[in-house]
């Protein structure tokens, strides 16, 4: 079989004709043609069916262009970053992060990136949908908590804990084992929180188990107009540590506690591919090393 004719196969597959085709690829239209129609006769099938209108792939087209066009676009990728220098680094790179993660951390360490690896083109979608790699084409996705996914792997670059804040005025409630008036305090909460839900964490003092139960005065749907209320003294919240690390640092808020609960593992997941592209790599690779102080539970 010839490859090249199943490669200007799937370049026209991919573009929806031979004029596309022809105009992305350099290539003649009637190159391309007898490419395709030599294909067909190796086969012994009818790939594309050709009409005064365009064109459309037979079963036997359709078939056979998903199965070859992810194996052959890796080929090429992987010739390209060879030939720019042994596998370096560069080109487009499209990554899809959540909305909260894009909003608090992904700024900085996204310029950092480009700045460590100019020759490539970082692009950065953030949005809160389930984004499928090859559908959306997206290099690589941020998700939290991510399910088992056989045709994804990735690694895991930050773990971030719940802590308990508030302004630094804002008298501290005592602990208690039960929801008595002198072991509630306002809370901001997120909407969809039970309202008689209890807040376990570990004090940041001495390392103790302490039980708080807030009372619901504010709910926001995201974590970030929280940490804006919780300037104002109105109350406490349980919020992700990545959200308030800046405000604990400079003394703007004060932490309470650091919740019990598993904290959330955020990964950065790939197409799982013998081919690996070196500007993915690379990507996984660096967000690892710059959220490494990042990865272990705030100090007690």
């Amino acid at each position: 079989m010839d490859y090249h004719a199943l490669a200007d196969f799937n370049l026209v597959a991919t573009h929806g004709g031979f004029g596309r085709a022809s105009r992305a690829s350099g290539q003649s239209k009637a190159t391309l043609s007898r490419r395709v129609r030599e294909l067909e006769a190796n086969l012994g099938v009818r790939l594309i069916e050709r009409g005064a209108r365009g064109l459309r792939l037979t079963e036997e087209g359709a078939v056979l262009h998903a199965r070859t066009e992810a194996p052959y676009g890796e080929i090429a990728e992987a010739l390209q970053d060879v030939k720019a220098g042994l596998g370096r680094p560069s080109g487009r790179l499209h990554v899809s992060a959540p909305m909260l993660f894009g909003q608090t951390m992904l700024g900085p360490m996204a310029a950092a990136f480009v700045a460590a690896f100019p020759e490539v083109l970082l692009e950065v979608s953030t949005e809160d949908k389930f984004v499928d790699l090859v559908t959306d084409e997206v290099d690589i996705v941020i998700r939290v908590n991510p399910r088992p996914d056989d045709s994804l792997v990735g690694r895991c670059f930050l773990r971030n804990p719940m802590v308990l804040v508030a302004a630094p005025g804002l008298l501290r409630p005592a602990s208690g084992a039960t929801r008595a008036p002198a072991s509630m305090f306002p809370a901001v909460m997120r909407i969809g929180a039970p309202d008689d839900e209890a807040w376990h964490v570990t004090d940041p003092d001495d390392g103790s188990a302490k039980v708080y139960f807030p009372r619901a005065v504010l709910k926001f749907s995201t974590p970030l107009p929280m940490r804006e209320a919780l300037y104002t003294g109105l109350g406490a919240a349980l919020v992700p540590h990545s959200v308030v690390a800046q405000d604990l640092a400079s003394g703007r808020l004060v932490c309470w506690g650091h919740a019990t609960a598993p904290p959330a593992e955020v990964w950065a997941l790939h197409a799982s591919r013998r081919l690996v592209s070196p500007k993915v790599s690379a990507f996984v690779n660096f967000v690892c090393d710059y959220c490494g102080p990042k990865m272990q539970m705030p100090a007690l």
